[in-house]
């Protein structure tokens, strides 16, 4: 489905004490929701607070990122964890970032799952679960990111949270909808103006290509611009760039 206005959102507060991930002040100047970690795959407390006062001051929306415990692997290995383990990670991480968030004047006002665990629960019936669980027994009202046509988007329906359906800025598609692995080719895009081209066919068409040539249908709120990419912060700039041109306005899915 066209749309007229979108949601850019990216994962900052990703550094932890002396090593800085990412640009986050340069991305908070053109995102309009910001995806900030917990601590559990990256992050530390005074990073992660500064990064929320700079989200705060720059009014762009906070998001908890929640992650499998894994900063040796960032998050991005799949962890076999149980439905009561899984609740109670995700329901401290929201709690540790809103806590940070709200030192600041903020709070957290969305969840959108990190790396494995964003992918695993496209398909791993029992993990959505746990992460839907998680939400609604701490706040039913917190939306809830995830790829269009998940596992995780239904279960999130049926407990009645509210789901923001996800396109990807720099990702491979494959043919089912779901984003090419990260150790296989085509999985990160690099070129910046076929980056923002993509982008706004996404946004205006509800279409991308998919790495075998296939025409995917996506109907998306919101759309991701990692900042930890070789050349995010001019990838988001030519996205935002390019969809203003299409006429499409940059606006928070919580505005």
């Amino acid at each position: 489905m066209a749309a007229d206005q979108v949601d850019l959102n990216a994962d900052l507060g990703e550094g932890f004490g002396v090593w800085t991930l990412g640009d986050d002040p340069a991305m908070l100047s053109v995102v309009t929701s910001a995806n900030i970690a917990c601590g559990f795959h990256a992050g530390d407390p005074a990073g992660l607070r500064r990064v929320c006062a700079a989200a705060v001051a720059a009014g762009v929306r906070i998001g908890a990122q929640v992650s499998y415990p894994d900063r040796v692997g960032f998050g991005r290995r799949f962890v076999d964890v149980g439905h009561d383990d899984l609740v109670a990670d995700v329901v401290y991480q929201i709690g540790a970032l809103d806590g940070i968030a709200r030192s600041v004047g903020g709070r957290v006002e969305y969840v959108k799952p990190h790396g494995a665990l964003y992918n695993t629960i496209v398909t791993h019936e029992g993990q959505a679960q746990a992460v839907v669980d998680a939400v609604a027994a701490l706040d039913r009202t917190l939306p809830l990111v995830t790829l269009p046509g998940s596992v995780a988007a239904a279960t999130a329906r049926d407990a009645g949270v509210r789901v923001i359906a996800e396109g990807f800025a720099d990702r491979g598609y494959r043919a089912d909808g779901s984003l090419v692995p990260r150790s296989e080719r085509g999985a990160v895009l690099g070129d910046t103006a076929e980056i923002a081209e993509r982008v706004v066919e996404m946004v205006t068409t509800g279409r991308v290509s998919a790495v075998d040539g296939t025409v995917v249908t996506v109907d998306i709120d919101s759309v991701c611009l990692h900042g930890d990419t070789p050349g995010a912060v001019d990838h988001a700039r030519a996205v935002a760039s390019a969809l203003r041109d299409a006429g499409v306005e940059l606006r928070s899915f919580l505005a």
